[in-house]
Formats: structure tokens, sequence, C-alpha cells
């Protein structure tokens, strides 16, 4: 899997999410490899976008198509300054990967300053997880060639999510955190109250 992580300042979130429905209706069909895609708006008008795509060969050819350069020079006119893309061939997903029904997404960005210990983190299994945070439906991990990561984690709601956060973890779990947190740097938190979704094939 790859991933493409879209990101800016918006000046109308509106007219940005009827953008990304109109890529869906007119662009989707011919986009080969395209699997979905997670987006929102944060409090601040930042716009993050995680698109999933099968490879990144089929992520560049879509990005190369005409069709979606005209698309992207209208839809550019919604953000205040520059946008930015992150290209991750790295891709890791959490539990099921999240889900079109979740009501709330966190994404958490930053940059891998221990790789070793992160990728070992990642690779264990998430049963605990799942066990003591059951409203943590999913989520992805893509980290980019220069270190920069982007997660998202996926919940049934904020209230839920809200509440897991006070929960007391088993010991083992918060080691397992801190030892996550410890492998990270630069880390900031990105709050999506209004998550919309796409996935390949379905409306």
């Amino acid at each position: 899997m790859f991933i493409q992580v879209i990101q800016g300042r918006c000046n109308d979130a509106d007219e940005l999410h009827r953008r990304m429905d109109k890529w869906r209706e007119d662009l989707e069909p011919e986009a080969m490899g395209f699997l979905g895609g997670t987006y929102g708006v944060t409090d601040d008008n930042e716009f993050i976008g995680v698109v999933r795509f099968d490879s990144k060969e089929s992520a560049m050819r879509n990005s190369n198509r005409p069709e979606q350069g005209a698309w992207w020079a209208e839809t550019e006119k919604c953000f205040d300054g520059p946008v930015t893309f992150h290209n991750c061939d790295d891709v890791q997903l959490m539990l099921d990967g999240g889900s079109d029904d979740a009501g709330f997404v966190q994404v958490i960005q930053g940059r891998i300053s221990n790789p070793e210990t992160f990728r070992m983190m990642m690779d264990q299994p998430m049963d605990m997880l799942h066990r003591e945070r059951p409203e943590i439906i999913g989520g992805t991990m893509a980290v980019d060639e220069d270190g920069f990561f982007t997660q998202t984690i996926s919940f049934r709601s904020e209230a839920e999510a809200r509440e897991g956060e006070h929960k007391e973890m088993p010991a083992e779990m918060r080691e397992r955190m801190a030892d996550m947190g410890d492998a990270m740097s630069d880390v900031s938190y990105h709050d999506l109250h209004h998550p919309w979704f796409a996935t390949a094939g379905r409306r």
C-alpha cells in the first residue's frame, strides 16, 4: 500500500468538501489503484487528507492525468498558502485499518527519532490495545522517505475517545506506549471532529 498525505490551510471547508466529492464522481472511476481516503478539517482550518493507493506507481499515474491536474488547479483555490504532500511507501495498518463508520479521527504527526524501536513497536500484536481501548476501530501509519510520519486513529465517537484517554491502562501497555513516544519527536496532534471518507467503488 502507498499513502499520500495532503495538508494545508483551507479558506472554504464546505467548498473543499464539494471539490473532493466531485473528484469521486468524475475522476475516481478512472483512478486505477485508488483504495480510499480519510479527510477532515481541524478547528483551525487545517485540511488533512490521507489517500490510499495500492502502489506508488498507481498514485503517480493518477497525479499525471490531465484531468487530475485540471481538478487540482481549481481545488487549490480553496487553500491559503502552500499545500504539502507527503508520499509514503512505508505503510502499516492498525487493527482493521480504520472504518468509514468512524465518528472521530485523530491524526498524529512527527518524526521518527529511533527507527529500530519504532518499527519493533509497530510490529507487535495489537490484541491488548483492542481489548483495552475497544473504541479504537483502526488506523494507519505512513512514513515518508525523510522519516516524517502521519498516523490516523479512528474512533467510534469523540466522546468515547475522550473517555478512553482517561482510562487506566495495564502496566505493560503503558510501558509500550512510553517506548513508542521515546522513538518519536516533534509530535503534533490534529483532531478531525467531522471526518469524511472514501472507499473505492463505494458511494
